[in-house]
């Protein structure tokens, strides 16, 4: 062997040869002092707090899952408050329409023209309305009949519009989001007759 690694060798065995201290490392004593094994007593007063730490934190996570249950049922329940309390000024216009239309005053043509009035502004404010709540009509009438957006009522035959497109719609249909909210029902052209 070559010198370097003798001395390689020699830090090696120096180092093995040193009786190593664990006493500080791990807390225990020398062998002729070692600790008294705890009383059974003891473990089970330890037993006892554990277990009811334990119970502590079920009864804590069982109180948690109780809240968030009536939360969710609120906010389930409550759910179309904004929806219904955006309804309210449409509620409340149909209301003045009525009573503009049941006064005496004034001219039976005018009396209908501002009724008129007040039925058209108060379907432009439930449709802002819908609007807002992301609900958007689905244009039916000249489009290709689809059956996941239109729900066909009836066929007539058409010189003018072809066969399989809308001829008229009795009711609008509705998207909400990305979701059909209700189809339109409608009338499809059958073609030529």
């Amino acid at each position: 062997m070559s010198e370097e690694q003798n001395n390689q060798n020699g830090s090696f065995d120096d180092e093995e040869a040193k009786p190593v201290d664990t006493s500080e490392d791990t807390g225990l004593e020398d062998s002729d002092s070692v600790d008294e094994e705890p009383s059974v007593e003891q473990l089970q007063l330890e037993l006892a707090e554990s277990q009811d730490q334990v119970l502590r934190l079920a009864a804590e996570f069982e109180n948690f899952k109780k809240r968030m249950e009536r939360e969710h049922e609120a906010l389930a329940k409550y759910a179309g408050e904004n929806i219904l309390r955006e309804l309210l000024s449409s509620v409340d216009n149909l209301e003045r329409t009525i009573e503009q239309g049941l006064t005496d005053s004034g001219d039976a043509q005018q009396k209908l023209d501002a009724l008129l009035e007040g039925v058209s502004l108060t379907h432009k404010g439930l449709m802002t309305s819908l609007e807002k709540f992301e609900v958007v009509p689905i244009e039916s009438v000249g489009k290709n009949f689809d059956p996941n957006e239109h729900e066909a009522l009836t066929m007539e035959a058409s010189d003018t519009v072809p066969a399989n497109q809308v001829l008229q719609e009795f009711a609008k249909g509705y998207r909400f989001r990305d979701r059909l909210l209700r189809p339109a029902k409608v009338v499809v052209s059958q073609g030529t007759k």
